[in-house]
């Protein structure tokens, strides 16, 4: 193992330059608030959306001060009505929708022997669940645009490889990538490609308060670099596959990490 320092941040390209995007779990920390960043360096409006009202608040205000074309709204992913308001504010502001980045997904730990309902079921229907009811909206949308559209869904190396005590969400990252390959063949028929990332571990300060230092080291360790992933570095993997020079790019699944399987 190789102990490599982060890289140099990338300045934008105007890569997405004239499309609306959605990404929902933006609310400042983590994958989603990275990825709204880089999409507004990119060029792109961009609609950021979360459960937690106030810190998305925050995070539009701070995006605001840098960018023009930001707006949020709150939406829980769990919540069909809140999901197709979500859909329905993009294309109303905008009047097309372009790229939507689902990112939203619930964790935890528990072992599958001492496992609720409740945990098992909380997990399933925000991350798997979730995504669902967002990609239905969003496929609508673009069906009803006709000018084709992105979709790059937020997987996991959990959907591939085992981790104890992860059962819930490994099973709801395998069934994002499963979502991610049949949506990908569906949709094609209206020019919309379907991609996800699986990123290891990306640090943010929401992990940090969830995770024990002994599994965050642990996790560390396991990394080629010797380091965990900035959230940007997987946010510009995101904005590769939802511009054109992923053109040909459906129904894969993007690792993130050296940690395929």
């Amino acid at each position: 193992m190789t102990d490599v320092e982060s890289p140099a941040y990338e300045a934008g390209h105007g890569l997405l330059r004239g499309r609306t995007a959605v990404v929902t779990a933006a609310a400042g920390a983590g994958i989603g608030g990275a990825t709204a960043r880089r999409f507004l360096e990119e060029g792109a409006r961009v609609l950021i959306s979360d459960a937690h009202t106030r810190r998305l608040k925050e995070y539009e205000e701070e995006l605001s001060g840098e960018f023009e074309d930001v707006a949020a709204i709150p939406c829980d992913v769990t919540d069909d009505a809140q999901v197709r308001a979500l859909f329905d504010t993009a294309v109303g502001l905008h009047g097309r929708l372009d790229i939507v980045v689902n990112n939203a997904g619930l964790g935890g730990t528990s072992d599958l022997v001492d496992m609720t309902d409740e945990q098992w079921s909380r997990v399933l229907d925000v991350t798997l669940g979730g995504t669902f009811r967002c990609t239905r909206a969003a496929l609508r949308a673009f069906r009803e645009g006709g000018r084709g559209g992105v979709i790059v869904n937020n997987a996991s190396v959990v959907g591939w490889r085992a981790q104890a005590g992860q059962a819930h969400y490994a099973a709801a990252k395998a069934g994002v990538m499963a979502l991610t390959r049949c949506t990908a063949l569906e949709a094609a028929a209206y020019g919309v490609r379907v991609n996800a990332v699986s990123p290891s571990l990306a640090m943010h300060p929401h992990l940090v308060k969830v995770t024990t230092p002994e599994l965050l080291e642990e996790l560390t360790a396991r990394e080629a670099f010797g380091r965990y992933a900035e959230p940007w570095e997987v946010a510009n993997v995101i904005v590769f596959l939802a511009s054109g020079y992923s053109s040909y790019m459906t129904g894969e699944v993007v690792s993130v990490s050296s940690q395929h399987a």
